[in-house]
């Protein structure tokens, strides 16, 4: 992987969570590294107009440059597009969180994330991948996608860590709620994940590609309303599969 590429997307990254103009100083501490190596960046990110110099002393910080261009990707991301309007109906419906993800190999990465008006909520980031596929419904639907050769090299090979008490961390168990997730066409998980947390997750394809659909909320408003919300989630995944959004 390119060594330059990470390190420009450590710094963008960098000032999304210090919401700060930054010095070159604060930047190498920041990010461990000399200072000589944020030099560099920092005055190719300037020179491109990415990058402002606050004032003297003062630090730099991202122009209004980046936000212009990831608005115009976004508005020509072809499943965004597609998808949206099937999504944010979802949402309205039930008002808890929303996401889309789509499948690399078995890789989930977050594409778009919807998030619900209440206080007490489930937050993903766009962009960020689905961190476990035993513990996590996306995860199981994407398993529930494979072949019996491919899923049992899976199981086979993978190290399933509880990340609550409630984790499946045998194999012959996952497989089972893997199946019974197919049979129904929804996939659960109730606190295997996060604690007091529940997401229901549905699977589509794509242009030869896995997507999932998943809601995601408190236990406690998920669990009265299960059955409604795995047959919207059925419904969404259902006509994101048949064809364009409306």
């Amino acid at each position: 992987m390119s060594k330059i590429v990470h390190r420009t997307l450590d710094f963008l990254e960098l000032y999304a969570a210090q919401r700060r103009p930054l010095t070159l100083t604060d930047i190498a501490r920041l990010l461990d590294i000399p200072v000589s190596s944020c030099h560099d960046v920092v005055r190719t990110l300037q020179s491109r107009g990415y990058l402002y110099d606050v004032g003297q002393r003062h630090g730099f910080y991202p122009t209004v440059r980046l936000r212009a261009i990831g608005e115009e990707i976004a508005r020509h991301d072809p499943l965004v597009h597609r998808a949206e309007g099937v999504l944010v109906a979802l949402r309205a419906q039930i008002d808890e969180s929303v996401f889309l993800a789509k499948a690399s190999g078995l890789r989930l990465t977050y594409l778009l994330v919807l998030e619900a008006s209440h206080p007490l909520r489930y937050l993903v980031t766009a962009g960020d991948d689905v961190r476990s596929l035993h513990a996590s419904s996306a995860g199981r639907a994407l398993l529930g996608s494979l072949d019996e050769a491919q899923l049992t090299e899976f199981l086979a090979g993978a190290t399933l860590d509880p990340l609550t008490p409630q984790t499946i961390t045998s194999a012959r168990l996952l497989r089972a709620d893997i199946a019974a997730g197919n049979r129904r066409g929804w996939f659960l998980n109730t606190e295997q994940s996060v604690p007091g947390a529940t997401t229901v997750s549905g699977r589509f394809s794509w242009a030869g590609s896995v997507y999932t659909v998943t809601v995601a909320g408190p236990t406690t408003r998920i669990r009265p309303r299960l059955d409604e919300i795995a047959s919207l989630v059925t419904g969404a995944c259902a006509a994101l599969e048949a064809g364009p959004a409306s």
